[in-house]
């Protein structure tokens, strides 16, 4: 089992920035791609952004293209979401996914492992 421990969220304005970071500590594996979901009030969770296990390839959504950096440290077990221009309509709570079966035109099907959430809320 990997336990997923997510941190950085918070309240920012519109326009500003925030790193997002998801660390694994138990059975882990550099092997599997991992990624970052997102769960606004009242809607389902959607996919946000993954990444291989390498590091080298990654895959955002269409509205995240351009303001948002996913990122990976193998040596730490750890997967980061750099955030910014955000957006009133980023307010959600996020989760962090592993054991990843693919990183390309993920889903939440393809990942196995979990993290708690941690709230992100974007004043306008």
């Amino acid at each position: 089992q990997v336990l997923l421990v997510e941190s950085g969220g918070g309240l920012v304005q519109a326009g500003g920035s925030l790193r997002l970071s998801c660390a694994a500590s138990g059975r882990t594996s550099s092997s599997y791609a991992m990624g970052w979901f997102r769960q606004a009030p009242g809607k389902e969770r959607e996919f946000v952004a993954s990444i291989s296990w390498s590091g080298g390839n990654t895959y955002y959504e269409d509205s995240v293209k351009g303001r948002f950096t996913i990122s990976r440290d193998n040596a730490k077990n750890t997967v980061y979401l750099q955030m910014s221009s955000l957006k009133p309509e980023d307010t959600a709570v996020y989760y962090c996914a592993a054991d990843g079966s693919r990183w390309y035109r993920a889903s939440q099907a393809d990942f196995r492992s979990w993290g708690q959430g941690t709230q992100v809320t974007v004043s306008s």
